[in-house]
């Protein structure tokens, strides 16, 4: 850390909690004692004084780091993460009052639509990055009340949990005989969470009600769209911090539902896979669990993308099974995006230098892998080295383009004259060429390798190993 950084921290510090640090045991009516004392007069499991353990100093600058870590764009404010820490440094005192005395009032969020892998938008709602701070520090809080009590078979946005040890989990269900899958799709569910059964669900574990009160006035702060400020009467939006746990609150009840029927399911975010013994099984507990989630949590299903079938024919968190002998195997789906992020990296016409291409590459295909390396089929990746490495040639071919530039590289390349001159002198499509007995010699792997490209088949046994 610099000399500046740690200047600034120190600034943050003095400025933030100078005056009056809050106390742990310190209670809504300012009371202090004996916290076993305090316990005695609420409920078991809830907290009376939340809202001072989120203002709390230590809470505070663990939020702060991490919405410094997580970057992100500015909200409707146009405050940018770099300016949240100066801003602190001079008004936190004022916020800090404001949110404990209820009179704090979150701005609208910023709504913008992003592409889905699987075609059309989904509705992204970015927070300014003040009410980014407040809810991360909210959700540091709240998350050990709630997190324990989830279903074992919920593994999004879970503290220990990631979506590999879902679909590793599917696995075994499968193999265990459960080999139809009742995959239920949620239709918007961001967009369609019910306030008040969210909020009632929020107040079994949490009685301060000016943290209760905070919340909902997170759910229903409006969304900028086009420059009109509409309301929000439903749902959570996606992309604060607090929202996943938001709604793995509402989706526990579904959670406990299908656990009480001794159901084999499990479920991420709103993705939720049942494991089933036949496909007459499956369509029974379909047809059940969509009259749960439309009647006891007013969700609605879409039929067009819930199915029951084989797990082999459907994905899973960007995976499915191999129907042989079950292993993890990338989803076609997850193949043809990687392909067209590639593409997109390997235009011909693009005005990079090849250094710089396979820069971009690298860096795409290294955070590519770290996920997708859960797959038991090595041989994909090589397929897709291969065919990476053609697009390259391909760049290649056209950069040098002239026919005496093409002589002079590969005869430095220490090609045969003969060779030399018949691919130099060839009329097929830049395509074809690159696929072509000469060039891939010319241009072959070794060469790849010491321009600086990193084979995806190497980096997925790295990436194994360390695992």
């Amino acid at each position: 850390m610099s000399r500046t950084q740690q200047k600034t921290l120190s600034l943050f510090d003095e400025a933030d909690f100078a005056e009056g640090r809050v106390k742990p045991e310190s209670t809504q009516s300012g009371h202090r004692g004996n916290p076993a004392q305090t316990k005695e007069t609420i409920p078991e499991g809830l907290v009376s004084d939340l809202l001072e353990q989120i203002v709390a100093a230590a809470n505070m600058r663990t939020a702060l780091k991490r919405v410094e870590q997580n970057k992100g764009a500015a909200g409707v404010d146009e405050m940018t993460v770099k300016q949240l820490r100066p801003f602190l440094l001079l008004h936190w005192p004022s916020l800090k009052e404001a949110l404990l005395s209820g009179t704090y009032r979150p701005l609208p969020v910023l709504r913008v639509e992003i592409p889905k892998p699987t075609g059309g938008t989904r509705s992204l709602g970015i927070p300014s990055v003040i009410d980014r701070l407040i809810q991360q520090a909210i959700l540091q809080v709240l998350t050990p009340l709630f997190d324990p009590h989830f279903s074992p078979a919920s593994y999004g946005f879970r503290p220990g949990k990631r979506g590999h040890d879902a679909v590793r989990q599917a696995r075994e269900y499968v193999r265990e005989g459960y080999d139809f899958v009742v995959d239920i799709d949620l239709e918007k569910f961001f967009d369609r969470v019910h306030h008040d059964l969210l909020m009632a669900r929020v107040a079994r574990k949490v009685s301060d009600k000016r943290v209760l009160r905070l919340i909902r006035r997170f759910l229903e702060s409006g969304v900028l769209v086009d420059g009109l400020v509409s309301a929000t009467e439903e749902g959570t939006p996606q992309g604060g911090p607090l929202s996943p746990l938001l709604s793995n609150i509402l989706l526990d009840d579904l959670d406990q539902e299908l656990s009480r029927r001794g159901h084999k399911f499990v479920r991420y975010a709103d993705d939720c896979n049942i494991y089933v013994g036949s496909r007459r099984a499956g369509e029974r507990v379909k047809a059940s669990v969509t009259a749960f989630l439309e009647c006891r949590l007013r969700l609605k299903v879409n039929e067009e993308k819930s199915a029951v079938a084989r797990p082999w024919v459907r994905k899973f968190l960007g995976f499915t099974l191999y129907h042989v002998d079950k292993r993890i195997r990338l989803a076609p789906g997850s193949v043809v995006r990687v392909k067209e992020k590639i593409r997109s990296l390997t235009k011909r016409s693009a005005g990079v230098s090849m250094s710089e291409r396979i820069r971009q590459l690298n860096q795409y295909l290294g955070g590519w892998m770290g996920y997708f390396a859960l797959s038991e089929i090595p041989s994909l990746f090589s397929e897709l080295d291969e065919w990476l490495r053609r697009r390259l040639r391909m760049c290649q071919w056209k950069q040098w383009k002239r026919t005496r530039t093409r002589v002079r590289e590969l005869r430095a390349l220490g090609m045969k004259e003969l060779d030399v001159w018949g691919a130099a002198g060839s009329r097929k499509s830049y395509w074809r060429t690159a696929g072509s007995a000469p060039l891939q010699k010319a241009l072959s792997n070794a060469y790849w390798q010491a321009q600086g490209l990193k084979a995806l088949a190497d980096r997925y046994q790295a990436v194994r190993k360390a695992w």
